[in-house]
Protein backbone atom coordinates (compact mmCIF):
# COMPACT_ATOMS: atom_id res chain seq x y z
CA UNK A 1 0.00 0.00 0.00
CA UNK A 2 2.65 2.53 0.65
CA UNK A 3 4.08 2.13 -3.05
CA UNK A 4 0.54 2.80 -4.20
CA UNK A 5 0.24 5.95 -1.77
CA UNK A 6 3.80 6.99 -2.86
CA UNK A 7 2.70 6.90 -7.06
CA UNK A 8 -0.77 8.91 -5.79
CA UNK A 9 1.66 11.64 -4.13
CA UNK A 10 4.06 11.57 -6.60
CA UNK A 11 1.53 12.03 -9.96
CA UNK A 12 -0.53 14.69 -7.81
CA UNK A 13 2.76 16.79 -7.74
CA UNK A 14 3.48 16.08 -10.84
CA UNK A 15 0.21 17.27 -12.24
CA UNK A 16 -0.01 20.34 -9.54
CA UNK A 17 3.65 21.27 -10.60
CA UNK A 18 3.74 21.11 -14.52
CA UNK A 19 0.25 22.08 -15.38
CA UNK A 20 0.15 24.22 -12.53
CA UNK A 21 2.89 26.19 -13.97
CA UNK A 22 1.22 25.81 -17.26
CA UNK A 23 -2.20 27.41 -15.66
CA UNK A 24 -1.16 29.74 -13.00
CA UNK A 25 2.51 31.10 -14.22
CA UNK A 26 3.13 30.26 -18.24
CA UNK A 27 1.24 33.84 -19.34
CA UNK A 28 1.34 35.70 -16.27
CA UNK A 29 1.88 39.47 -17.24
CA UNK A 30 5.22 40.40 -18.23
CA UNK A 31 7.11 38.01 -15.95
CA UNK A 32 5.73 34.70 -17.20
CA UNK A 33 7.81 31.86 -17.31
CA UNK A 34 6.51 30.90 -20.91
CA UNK A 35 7.13 27.43 -23.03
CA UNK A 36 10.63 27.17 -21.16
CA UNK A 37 9.56 27.00 -17.65
CA UNK A 38 6.68 24.99 -18.35
CA UNK A 39 9.26 22.68 -19.67
CA UNK A 40 11.73 22.47 -16.60
CA UNK A 41 8.49 22.68 -14.47
CA UNK A 42 7.27 19.24 -15.43
CA UNK A 43 10.95 17.97 -15.65
CA UNK A 44 11.51 19.38 -12.16
CA UNK A 45 8.60 17.39 -10.84
CA UNK A 46 9.95 13.97 -11.78
CA UNK A 47 13.12 14.89 -10.62
CA UNK A 48 12.46 15.81 -7.22
CA UNK A 49 9.31 12.71 -6.71
CA UNK A 50 12.39 10.19 -8.33
CA UNK A 51 14.66 11.84 -5.35
CA UNK A 52 11.71 11.20 -3.19
CA UNK A 53 10.23 8.12 -3.60
CA UNK A 54 12.12 6.43 -6.21
CA UNK A 55 13.24 3.86 -3.50
CA UNK A 56 9.34 3.66 -2.36
CA UNK A 57 7.60 2.93 -5.31
CA UNK A 58 9.99 3.65 -8.37
CA UNK A 59 8.55 6.57 -9.19
CA UNK A 60 6.29 5.93 -12.18
CA UNK A 61 3.87 8.70 -12.43
CA UNK A 62 2.29 7.46 -15.44
CA UNK A 63 0.87 4.80 -16.22
CA UNK A 64 2.62 4.21 -19.71
CA UNK A 65 5.52 4.04 -18.19
CA UNK A 66 4.10 0.98 -15.95
CA UNK A 67 3.22 -0.51 -18.86
CA UNK A 68 6.46 0.11 -20.47
CA UNK A 69 8.55 -1.35 -17.47
CA UNK A 70 6.44 -4.24 -17.42
CA UNK A 71 6.87 -4.78 -21.52
CA UNK A 72 10.68 -4.18 -20.69
CA UNK A 73 10.67 -7.13 -18.02
CA UNK A 74 10.81 -4.70 -15.38
CA UNK A 75 7.46 -4.66 -13.58
CA UNK A 76 5.36 -7.43 -12.83
CA UNK A 77 1.95 -7.41 -14.40
CA UNK A 78 0.53 -8.41 -11.14
CA UNK A 79 0.91 -4.49 -10.11
CA UNK A 80 -0.05 -2.99 -13.24
CA UNK A 81 -3.77 -2.37 -12.59
CA UNK A 82 -3.41 -0.78 -9.01
CA UNK A 83 -0.47 1.18 -9.79
CA UNK A 84 -2.04 3.03 -12.94
CA UNK A 85 -5.41 3.30 -10.65
CA UNK A 86 -3.06 5.31 -8.14
CA UNK A 87 -1.42 7.19 -10.48
CA UNK A 88 -4.92 8.84 -12.07
CA UNK A 89 -6.65 9.61 -8.67
CA UNK A 90 -3.47 11.20 -7.77
CA UNK A 91 -3.25 12.98 -11.69
CA UNK A 92 -7.58 13.69 -10.94
CA UNK A 93 -6.41 15.30 -6.58
CA UNK A 94 -4.03 17.18 -8.30
CA UNK A 95 -6.25 18.70 -11.15
CA UNK A 96 -8.84 19.65 -8.35
CA UNK A 97 -6.50 21.20 -6.51
CA UNK A 98 -4.86 23.07 -9.15
CA UNK A 99 -8.83 24.20 -10.19
CA UNK A 100 -9.62 25.54 -6.64
CA UNK A 101 -6.32 27.73 -6.56
CA UNK A 102 -6.56 28.61 -10.25
CA UNK A 103 -10.61 29.92 -9.46
CA UNK A 104 -9.39 31.68 -7.16
CA UNK A 105 -8.85 34.35 -9.15
CA UNK A 106 -11.56 36.94 -9.92
CA UNK A 107 -12.75 36.18 -13.82
CA UNK A 108 -10.38 33.10 -14.24
CA UNK A 109 -11.26 31.17 -17.70
CA UNK A 110 -10.84 27.74 -17.50
CA UNK A 111 -10.65 27.37 -20.97
CA UNK A 112 -8.21 24.59 -21.77
CA UNK A 113 -6.52 24.25 -18.80
CA UNK A 114 -3.02 22.50 -19.99
CA UNK A 115 -5.18 19.83 -21.66
CA UNK A 116 -3.70 17.99 -24.06
CA UNK A 117 -5.37 18.46 -27.55
CA UNK A 118 -4.54 17.92 -31.44
CA UNK A 119 -6.69 19.75 -34.49
CA UNK A 120 -7.67 23.23 -33.08
CA UNK A 121 -7.14 22.19 -29.38
CA UNK A 122 -3.11 21.69 -30.54
CA UNK A 123 -1.19 24.67 -29.05
CA UNK A 124 0.21 24.92 -32.65
CA UNK A 125 -2.70 23.60 -34.82
CA UNK A 126 -1.00 20.47 -35.50
CA UNK A 127 -3.88 17.94 -37.13
CA UNK A 128 -4.34 14.37 -35.15
CA UNK A 129 -1.70 12.38 -36.96
CA UNK A 130 1.23 14.66 -36.21
CA UNK A 131 -0.12 14.62 -32.72
CA UNK A 132 -0.18 10.89 -32.57
CA UNK A 133 2.78 10.49 -34.21
CA UNK A 134 4.63 13.19 -31.72
CA UNK A 135 2.98 11.04 -28.56
CA UNK A 136 4.10 7.84 -29.89
CA UNK A 137 8.23 9.12 -30.39
CA UNK A 138 8.77 10.85 -27.19
CA UNK A 139 6.95 8.14 -24.98
CA UNK A 140 8.95 6.20 -26.90
CA UNK A 141 12.38 7.73 -26.33
CA UNK A 142 11.14 8.55 -22.73
CA UNK A 143 11.03 4.90 -21.96
CA UNK A 144 14.28 4.31 -23.83
CA UNK A 145 15.86 6.63 -21.42
CA UNK A 146 14.10 5.76 -18.21
CA UNK A 147 15.42 1.68 -18.75
CA UNK A 148 18.48 2.41 -19.94
CA UNK A 149 19.54 5.29 -16.75
CA UNK A 150 17.80 2.69 -14.20
CA UNK A 151 20.30 0.04 -15.38
CA UNK A 152 22.22 -1.55 -13.58
CA UNK A 153 25.16 -0.46 -15.30
CA UNK A 154 24.65 3.04 -15.54
CA UNK A 155 25.90 5.75 -13.29
CA UNK A 156 24.95 5.18 -9.67
CA UNK A 157 22.40 8.11 -8.04
CA UNK A 158 21.83 9.73 -11.19
CA UNK A 159 18.74 8.34 -13.20
CA UNK A 160 16.37 10.97 -11.67
CA UNK A 161 18.55 13.76 -13.71
CA UNK A 162 18.48 11.85 -16.73
CA UNK A 163 14.65 11.11 -16.20
CA UNK A 164 13.86 14.83 -15.41
CA UNK A 165 15.99 16.59 -18.22
CA UNK A 166 14.32 14.03 -20.81
CA UNK A 167 10.53 15.11 -19.97
CA UNK A 168 12.19 18.43 -20.22
CA UNK A 169 13.45 17.59 -23.57
CA UNK A 170 10.35 16.10 -24.31
CA UNK A 171 8.15 19.10 -23.30
CA UNK A 172 10.21 21.82 -25.03
CA UNK A 173 10.10 19.66 -28.18
CA UNK A 174 6.43 19.10 -28.40
CA UNK A 175 4.14 21.51 -26.05
CA UNK A 176 3.00 23.18 -29.79
CA UNK A 177 2.22 19.85 -30.83
CA UNK A 178 -0.09 18.67 -28.19
CA UNK A 179 0.65 20.36 -25.33
CA UNK A 180 2.96 17.34 -24.01
CA UNK A 181 1.06 14.55 -22.36
CA UNK A 182 3.58 11.34 -23.17
CA UNK A 183 1.13 10.41 -19.95
CA UNK A 184 -2.37 9.78 -19.78
CA UNK A 185 -2.98 10.39 -15.91
CA UNK A 186 -1.31 13.66 -16.47
CA UNK A 187 -3.67 14.46 -19.09
CA UNK A 188 -6.91 12.81 -17.33
CA UNK A 189 -6.17 14.93 -14.33
CA UNK A 190 -6.88 18.13 -16.44
CA UNK A 191 -8.98 16.91 -18.97
CA UNK A 192 -12.09 16.65 -16.56
CA UNK A 193 -12.10 20.35 -15.70
CA UNK A 194 -11.52 21.50 -19.41
CA UNK A 195 -14.39 20.06 -20.96
CA UNK A 196 -16.01 18.14 -23.57
CA UNK A 197 -13.54 18.78 -26.19
CA UNK A 198 -10.80 17.62 -23.71
CA UNK A 199 -12.53 14.43 -22.53
CA UNK A 200 -13.26 13.16 -26.57
CA UNK A 201 -9.74 13.43 -27.32
CA UNK A 202 -8.32 12.15 -24.23
CA UNK A 203 -8.55 8.55 -26.14
CA UNK A 204 -4.92 9.67 -28.38
CA UNK A 205 -3.49 10.54 -24.81
CA UNK A 206 -3.67 6.96 -23.46
CA UNK A 207 -3.37 4.74 -26.32
CA UNK A 208 -0.24 7.06 -28.28
CA UNK A 209 2.11 7.10 -25.07
CA UNK A 210 1.38 3.43 -24.08
CA UNK A 211 2.22 2.16 -27.52
CA UNK A 212 5.09 4.48 -27.68
CA UNK A 213 6.17 3.23 -24.12
CA UNK A 214 5.72 -0.65 -24.90
CA UNK A 215 8.04 0.22 -28.46
CA UNK A 216 10.46 2.01 -26.34
CA UNK A 217 11.07 -0.81 -23.84
CA UNK A 218 11.38 -3.64 -26.72
CA UNK A 219 13.83 -1.22 -28.33
CA UNK A 220 15.81 -0.91 -25.22
CA UNK A 221 15.71 -4.64 -24.03
CA UNK A 222 17.43 -5.43 -27.79
CA UNK A 223 19.99 -2.58 -27.90
CA UNK A 224 20.72 -3.00 -23.73
CA UNK A 225 20.89 -6.88 -23.95
CA UNK A 226 23.73 -8.13 -22.14
CA UNK A 227 26.67 -9.77 -24.36
CA UNK A 228 27.09 -13.40 -23.68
Amino acid sequence: MNKLVAECFGTFWLVLGGCGSAVLAAGFPEVGIGLLGVSLAFGLTVLTMAYAIGHISGCHLNPAVSIGLWAGGRFPANQLLPYIVAQVIGGLIGGGVLYLIATGQAGFDVGGFASNGFGEHSPGGYNMTAALICEVIMTMMFLLVIMGATDERAPAGMAPIAIGLCLTLIHLISIPVTNTSVNPARSTGVALFAGDWAISQLWLFWAAPIVGAVLGAIIYKYIGAKSK
